[in-house]
């Protein structure tokens, strides 16, 4: 190798790195204050995804910015309040949009993983996706 390319691989190194973990969970909801030709009204489920995302600059033996088994660890935690629940009864969920479930997640998972800097929610089979930037 050139002495160029180890001097670029050094200060990519340093560089501000994000990692991401997915899950799936199954729930259901309504949101009653839509018109109600929309069909969100009534009593209907989807399967989610949630992807948590740290961001920092890589560190410690193995070059990490999180240990990715902590990463899962929040997941499981986050699914074990969500999964094949009724979202309108969690307390915070009461009107379970994608946004509100962003930033409930967000809130959640924010202790278990302090460097935390984005959460995704999406409905695959309806492609859609909300993502919370967070800082």
């Amino acid at each position: 190798m050139d002495r160029n390319f180890l001097n670029t691989f050094e200060s990519m190194k340093r560089q501000t790195a994000s990692i991401s973990r997915a899950a799936w969970f199954e729930a259901a909801h309504h949101l009653a204050e839509c018109s109600h030709d929309q069909g969100y009204t009534h009593l209907h489920g989807h399967s989610f995804r949630v992807e948590l995302t740290v961001s920092g600059v890589p560190s410690g033996p193995n070059g990490w910015v999180e240990d990715l088994a902590d990463l899962k660890a929040a997941l499981d935690e986050i699914r074990g309040q969500l999964d094949h629940k009724f979202l309108n009864d969690i307390e915070g969920l009461e009107k379970p949009s994608l946004e509100r479930l962003c930033a409930w997640i967000a809130a959640f998972a924010l202790p278990f993983l302090p460097k935390l800097s984005a959460v995704s929610v999406s409905r695959p089979s309806l492609n859609e996706t909300c993502t919370l930037q967070l800082g």
